[in-house]
């Protein structure tokens, strides 16, 4: 009994013993990969360079800017010549379609007084030969000839 808790101290403390070496390491490689590097000349005029070429770069992106400010100007233009476009065509339409609704009203209008007439002239006729046939009828009671013919005709 007292051998096994006497291996577990020795395991225990050997891992810790490996566990502060591992540090101890860690510590070390990481000091020596983190030196202090100092600011040098050319490392400000390096820098100089930089801020003068991204101020080139925002001069840019400022006329691109104004650029895509002139593109949308354009858009707008187009369209509201769109828009006055679309409003002249339904007004074209509307009136094509008002004129065809005029005409075909004008039509069924003239037609419906071009023909009154002919029907009132049809009626006269078909009146006047109802008369005429009973006259004809009643001719045929008293003459017996007229009488043959007329129902040899199909009138009798």
């Amino acid at each position: 009994m007292f051998t096994d808790i006497k291996n577990n101290r020795v395991k225990s403390s050997k891992k810790i013993i490996v566990g502060i070496i591992f540090t101890v390491i860690f510590l070390v490689i990481n000091r020596a990969w983190s030196k202090e590097v100092p600011y040098t000349l050319e490392d400000r005029d390096r820098l100089i360079r930089v801020e003068t070429k991204l101020e080139g770069v925002d001069k840019r992106f400022e006329q691109i800017d104004k650029r895509f400010e002139q593109i949308d100007k354009r858009f707008e233009q187009i369209e509201r010549r769109i828009e006055r476009l679309e409003n002249i065509m339904m007004w074209g339409f509307g009136l094509l379609f008002t004129a065809m609704m005029g005409l075909v009203g004008f039509v069924l209008w003239d037609r419906r007084t071009a023909l009154a007439p002919a029907i009132r002239k049809n009626k006269e006729l078909e009146e006047r030969e109802e008369r005429l046939e009973h006259a004809l009828k009643e001719y045929a009671f008293k003459n017996p000839e007229l009488a043959e013919i007329l129902r040899h005709v199909g009138l009798l």
